[in-house]
């Protein structure tokens, strides 16, 4: 629980101001949020999923700090409070953006459009956090968990040392294993089978990844199982049932003739997913629901606040508690709709979108003021919701979604009257765009707010300045942006996203699979087109209530389990393969846990620290996992874009492929059996 302001005392005092931001912090926070916004962009392309990197980016700096002879806790906050800037703004991106690929309104990501989206976007998340910042962090008694494990790693800076040599040794093992599926094709990348009884076919598979594996370990059991869950929705209830009522005619519609696993796949995808849609939809109207009174509340105090800074009241004088003045941050946030104006016509032009002129700028308009309101308001949610269950675990996407649906039918009130979206589906798809771009905007200032509010919780912890801490994480934003445009591009033209391959002949097994992106897109283009498959959405949302009351059942019992809505529905919507390293990882942080709990019990120690060590250390593990992986992911891409194939580093030949599943499996296991290892050795 957070503290009081009368009784909480930082790590150091108010009137020891520390050099915070310096040259080597600044340079190593620019480094560092542009590697982990590249990693975070892999990852949630890959499986529509992001982790926090506040932990690992203040270890990662603590061991770069060290070589140094000069450095200080709060210095080494500044660069971790940059560094996760990036990863988080990465999140916002890859949830929106690629879905233009996917309505082939763009055929690559343009640097300066996708840049100053990003960057726009996660500026205003900065903007919008400064005057909650008392109302979320001082005033809310709010868990924080990541901002307060952050700080602790920070205040047990001596253990540093350790820390980066687990992330290093995680790192470069999953580099390798990547490198063997991924390029040299010694490993398969994953495994899968089906089974057939009467018409159903009942598809099984698991990706071979230890990026997922990691994420899994750092979720939790809690929420591995619930997003496992929703993929058991899909494939052992939702494929079977569609193909035991629909006709074999609807059947061979869908699926083309093919058979087995990849007839499964191909009903998931064209029908049943579209019951993640719904889930997801309900999912983010309840977070908003359910938050609204902590919003209201948290809203006032921060206007409260602001009338106490105009006064000059209250304890501005103090370091730890000055924020950026709010005049600036009142300014700012009108300035910015300035070029986030600008912006948007570049995006959306009159070739694309041919209405009248007065009916055009109404629309560019509305997109702006959008932006702004929903912004700020799910800003609120994201930095509340980060003070309730974390960053990792924010529902950004679900209120992503539910700005896009918000927009789409806006638009539609707007533009319909002059045209016909059934008619033209050019049209639908620059309405659609533009629903996606006001999404970005406001998916990037959310994915921001909630990494905000950790990282300032952090530096409460520590006894960090805020307003330098906000200087930051703009710092982080436009370091992030500024890398984010080409390596969507990379990665885009060696694999191909979500069902869309820039060129013939390339691999879809190889494809990022953007299931985030691909949720956006067809919400958006359903409004305008019509084609959504309502059945499904609506099954699937009947599901998500379902879902809520079994939630609120728990709530009332006082569980320990819960059952957060949108955690299920981001299972529905993912392949089944991709949800089964994820529960493995949740399994062993809950083993791992209840191993060393046992053993310190019987030695007379405290079973909780001991957990929570075991957690710490494989916390560090995973985010080696994910970040080893990840940036190998990356550096492929190099070559496969050159080569304009994923096999261009193949070194095995075709016959191979039945042993690669025996070699990729083992070395699964190996990893799995690894990172326990790790995680319940002793600790001297």
């Amino acid at each position: 629980m957070g503290k009081s302001e009368t009784t909480f005392t930082p790590y150091v005092r108010a009137e020891d101001d520390l050099p915070q931001i310096t040259v080597k912090a600044v340079l190593l926070g620019i480094l560092l949020s542009a590697i982990l916004a590249g990693a975070n962009a892999y990852l949630g392309l890959k499986v529509g999923m992001t982790v926090s990197a506040s932990i690992p980016a203040a270890v990662i700096s603590m061991a770069a700090l060290r070589l140094f002879k000069r450095s200080n806790i709060l210095e080494n906050n500044i660069v971790q409070t940059a560094a996760s800037a990036g990863e988080s703004l990465a999140a916002g991106v890859i949830f929106t953006l690629p879905a233009l690929i996917l309505l082939r309104y763009w055929t690559d990501f343009p640097f300066w459009d996708t840049m100053a989206i990003a960057m726009f976007g996660g500026i205003l998340g900065v903007l919008f956090t400064i005057p909650l910042r008392r109302a979320l962090i001082i005033q809310q008694k709010l868990k924080f968990p990541e901002g307060v494990a952050t700080g602790e790693v920070l205040k047990a800076g001596s253990t540093g040392g350790k820390g980066i040599i687990q992330i290093a040794w995680a790192a470069l093992a999953a580099g390798g294993y990547k490198l063997g599926q991924t390029g040299l094709k010694i490993f398969s990348g994953s495994v899968s089978g089906s089974v057939t009884a009467g018409h159903s076919i009942f598809g099984i598979g698991t990706e071979l990844s230890v990026a997922l594996l990691g994420v899994g370990y750092i979720v939790g059991l809690n929420i591995a199982v619930l997003v496992f869950g929703g993929g058991l929705i899909s494939w052992l209830f939702g494929i079977p049932l569609y193909m035991a009522f629909a006709s074999p005619a609807e059947i061979a519609e869908v699926t083309g003739g093919i058979s087995g696993y990849e007839a499964a796949l191909e009903i998931w995808s064209e029908k049943i997913r579209y019951m993640g849609v719904g889930a997801m939809v309900v999912g983010g109207i309840w977070a908003l629901i359910s938050l609204a009174k902590p919003l209201k509340d948290g809203i006032q105090s921060s206007w409260e606040a602001v009338k106490q800074a105009r006064s000059g009241d209250g304890d501005q004088g103090l370091r730890t508690e000055r924020d950026m003045p709010i005049n600036l941050v009142l300014w700012g946030v009108v300035g910015l709709s300035i070029p986030i104006f600008i912006v948007f016509t570049q995006v959306i032009d009159t070739t694309h979108l041919p209405v009248s002129r007065g009916l055009y700028w109404l629309t560019m308009a509305t997109g702006v003021l959008f932006s702004l309101v929903a912004g700020f308001l799910f800003a609120s949610v994201a930095g509340y919701m980060a003070g309730l269950v974390g960053s990792s675990n924010n529902p950004i996407s679900g209120v992503t979604i539910a700005t896009i649906l918000a927009t789409s039918l806006i638009l539609l009130a707007i533009l319909g009257t002059q045209l016909d979206f059934a008619v033209d589906s050019s049209r639908a798809q620059a309405a659609a765009a533009a629903a996606i771009v006001v999404g970005a905007m406001v998916a990037c200032a959310a994915a921001i707010a909630g990494d905000n509010m950790q990282d300032l919780k952090a530096g409460q912890l520590v006894g960090a300045t805020p307003y330098k801490q906000q200087i930051m994480q703009i710092v982080g934003v436009v370091s992030a942006a500024l890398v984010i445009a080409p390596i969507l591009s990379l990665l885009f033209n060696a694999y191909g996203l979500g069902g869309v391959l820039p060129r013939e002949g390339m691999n879809p097994d190889e494809m990022l699979s953007a299931p985030q992106a691909t949720l956006m897109q067809s919400v958006a283009e359903g409004v305008f087109a019509r084609n959504l498959e309502w059945n499904m959405i609506w099954i699937g949302a009947v599901i998500a209530v379902a879902i809520i009351i079994f939630d609120k059942v728990l709530e009332a019992r006082g569980s320990s389990f819960r059952s957060p809505v949108l955690a299920v529905a981001v299972g529905i919507y993912l392949p089944l393969e991709l949800t089964v390293p994820i529960f493995i990882g949740g399994g062993l942080a809950w083993w791992a846990g209840r191993t060393v709990a046992r053993r310190a019990g019987k030695e007379g120690k405290d079973p909780e620290q001991a957990r929570g060590e075991a957690e710490r250390q494989g916390l560090l593990f995973s985010s080696g996992l994910i970040t080893g992986e990840a940036l190998v992911g990356i550096i492929l891409a190099i070559p496969f874009a050159i080569q304009e194939s994923t096999d261009a580093l193949r070194i095995v030949p075709e016959w191979f492929i039945p042993y690669a599943d025996w070699a990729g499996g083992l070395a699964a296991l190996f990893f799995i059996g690894w990172l326990y290892r790790v995680a319940v050795k002793r600790q001297n």
